[in-house]
């Protein structure tokens, strides 16, 4: 179910009411259908039901609603236009229709991309498998896709009994021969083995946590982004330490920092391939003094601010 966002959210300081220099996001955000081409699209997915079947511990389908909150006072940056940012609202899952609400999100997300960039506020990380329907659904089905995540964890996992928070990267593979996957920041004792040979199986390319600073990541991450179509970025944030993201469903004692995470971040959406970003895995109902909730809005601005680079 789509619900429209209440305008209440998008307040702040203000420190000028005309002058375009002083604005703030909640300035300039619009809210009504998009009409014009060369924009990005912000689509909530309310939704924590992929993460309760996975066991884990529900909350996320508050954070498209804390995201904004923590964005709407970041100031804008006046190279870029100001009629460019607009809030489509929130794809709700309504109960356990996690499926349902999966091809709603997917049917939003490729409404925007015939206008501009997609930018999905989760979730769980099942939030990834509407944001890839709607990427599939705009390209058509012989554009290659380059599935590139941000994450501790592989989200292989079987789906014989249901899909979950943790299975999509599977189920996308297993559906599609074009679409090619690319994971980094995987914790070597955050998998099974069972789940290393099934990233092995599938031949997808992974860099650990700690080999993120060596040439090698760079080179391939590069060589990946530019054999496909058109690229997708996923970013769960329960890939960063838990000391810097303390909200999240998974935390994660020895995760990622915020700087190499902004910096692995900006080389994925700098690329001109890339069409779509969706954050995952943010649980205010966990957090501490909205930390988590307010570095998550610092990478949506990142993404915002390098989209129209």
């Amino acid at each position: 179910m789509l619900k429209k966002t209440d305008l209440s959210v998008w307040q702040g300081r203000i420190d000028h009411e005309t002058e375009p220099t002083y604005f703030r996001y909640h300035q300039i955000v619009k809210t009504e259908s998009i009409t014009k081409q060369g924009i990005v699209g912000l689509i909530g997915f309310s939704c924590d039901e992929g993460v309760r079947r996975n066991n884990g511990r529900i909350g996320a389908k508050e954070a498209p609603l804390a995201l904004r909150k923590q964005l709407s006072s970041l100031p804008w940056r006046n190279h870029i236009h100001i009629n460019s940012l607009f809030d489509l609202g929130d794809i709700v899952c309504e109960g356990h229709e996690l499926e349902q609400a999966q091809r709603e999100l997917g049917d939003k997300v490729s409404d925007i991309l015939t206008k501009g960039k997609a930018i999905v506020l989760g979730g769980g990380h099942e939030t990834l498998y509407g944001q890839y329907l709607g990427v599939r659904k705009a390209v058509g089905p012989d554009a290659s896709i380059g599935l590139l995540n941000i994450d501790a964890h592989f989200d292989m996992r079987s789906y014989d009994n249901q899909t979950s928070s943790g299975t999509m990267f599977k189920q996308i593979l297993d559906e599609d021969p074009n679409a090619h996957y690319f994971v980094c920041g995987i914790q070597q004792y955050g998998n099974t083995t069972a789940l290393f040979d099934t990233a092995a199986n599938y031949n997808v390319q992974y860099f650990l946590d700690e080999q993120l600073d060596s040439p090698q990541f760079t080179k391939d991450l590069n060589k990946f982004m530019d054999a496909y179509d058109v690229l997708l970025v996923t970013l769960c944030m329960d890939v960063l330490s838990a000391a810097e993201a303390p909200g999240v469903s998974a935390p994660s004692p020895f995760g990622l920092s915020t700087l190499k995470v902004r910096d692995i971040l900006r080389q994925m959406i700098s690329h001109k391939n890339t069409v779509s970003f969706s954050i995952c895995e943010v649980n205010p109902t966990l957090d501490i003094n909205n930390q988590t909730a307010k570095l998550g809005a610092y990478f949506i601005n990142e993404v915002i601010m390098n989209s129209f680079e």
